[in-house]
């Protein structure tokens, strides 16, 4: 995973990461509107993701960081962000206690 979306995401979910992103990464994104909705933060697809970095400038709360500058207190965003795309909605949410998931 190149890039990872912290903590300052949470409950701020502005999408100019998403616009900006070349191969569609991020998510979940407005248009995934039960799941937008309901989730806290955005999430970067690791599969997916091109380690372009156009994101991290985008982002107004600075919520973006590559894997190997994101700050140690939050740290445990790494496997969260992965976990987002591997786990169940119901391990997702069992395992942080986060809604949103749906599939």
């Amino acid at each position: 995973m190149a890039y990872i979306i912290a903590e300052p995401c949470i409950g701020t979910k502005d999408t100019a990461c998403v616009d900006v992103c070349p191969v569609d990464c991020i998510h979940p994104m407005k248009g995934e509107a039960e799941a937008y909705e309901a989730v806290e933060q955005l999430y970067i697809e690791p599969d997916v993701c091109i380690d372009c970095g156009a994101c991290v400038p985008a982002c107004p709360v600075e919520a973006i960081f590559p894997e190997d500058e994101l700050p140690e207190k939050w740290a445990a965003f790494t496997p969260k962000n992965a976990d987002w795309y591997k786990l169940s909605a119901e391990e997702f949410q069992a395992k942080y206690s986060s809604t949103g998931k749906t599939t």
